[in-house]
């Protein structure tokens, strides 16, 4: 919850900022009233990163076909309660559902609170893998919930799609202003709505570009909490090599999962996870000191 405030009380303090540097260049006459437009902009901006956060364990069992383990049916199944509740124990933070779903190679965590999250394992993974790297697959996860890693993605989203909303309608209007240029105030132009259609997918695209970014550094911290829970960075070291060698990295999951998975799409500026060789060197570093 604290993590929420801040990050809604500097969108807004960011937000108010811009709101009185457009006033004092006189950019409300071509905008209309931009306090407004930042009240609208922070609604649209949150309201999808937050519903999509809230309703994510339940997208999660939809569309992935998560099987909740509520009373393990054999050996596997206790071992793998067992395990993330010894996780749990160790981050402090509540006891998330377990479950496992058909797929090819890869484990998510989700979520909106750190104490009631979901933590899935796909069959793929569990057949592949010895107990000792999906431990650490697991620890990975784990870190991701520990951190609150849902929420903070949730929030940086939706700064990013304030911005997206508040600029492109800005830069719109200004444009829209130029190129009529008869000083009159008849509402927006054509060209109001062509450039902010425009100018909404350019900065959609740059934000994509930031949130990838975030994503990535997340992804160092999960496997180096991995690496804490488990007391070494071995076997993380040894599940993402095994990782790298099934190819995992580029197999389809829904986007808001695929930012949680173990493993993400390639796609360089917009890869919401660095290339596997890259986290192994991270580890390999981290047990050389």
């Amino acid at each position: 919850m604290k993590r929420i405030l801040l990050y809604v009380l500097t969108n807004i303090a960011v937000m108010t900022v811009v709101g009185i540097i457009t006033s004092l260049l006189g950019i409300g006459r071509y905008t209309g009233n931009a306090w407004n437009l930042m009240a609208f902009a922070l609604v649209v901006g949150f309201a999808g990163s937050f519903v999509s956060l809230l309703m994510s364990k339940f997208s999660a069992k939809m569309s992935m076909g998560v099987q909740i383990i509520k009373q393990p049916r054999n050996a596997d199944e206790a071992w793998l309660v067992e395990t993330v509740r010894q996780f749990a124990q160790q981050a402090h933070v509540g006891m998330p559902e377990v479950g496992i779903y058909e797929g090819e190679p890869n484990a998510f965590a989700t979520g909106a609170f750190k104490n009631s999250a979901l933590v899935a394992v796909s069959t793929g993974l569990l057949q592949s893998m010895t107990r000792e790297e999906v431990q650490a697959v697991l620890g990975h996860e784990m870190t991701h919930v520990s951190n609150g890693d849902m929420v903070t993605m949730a929030l940086i989203q939706g700064v990013m799609n304030t911005f997206v909303v508040f600029l492109s309608r800005i830069a719109g209007s200004l444009i829209d202003g130029y190129l009529r240029r008869d000083g009159e105030n008849r509402g927006p132009g054509i060209g109001y709505y062509l450039a902010t259609t425009v100018l909404q997918v350019v900065f959609g695209f740059l934000a994509a570009i930031v949130v990838a970014w975030f994503s990535r550094q997340r992804e160092f911290r999960a496997d180096h909490g991995s690496a804490q829970l488990m007391g070494n960075p071995q076997a993380m070291i040894a599940a993402l090599s095994r990782l790298g060698g099934l190819n995992a990295e580029g197999q389809h999951m829904p986007k808001n999962l695929a930012a949680m998975g173990i493993t993400g799409s390639v796609g360089q500026l917009f890869a919401s996870h660095p290339p596997l060789p890259v986290r192994i060197k991270a580890l390999q570093e981290m047990a050389s000191r």
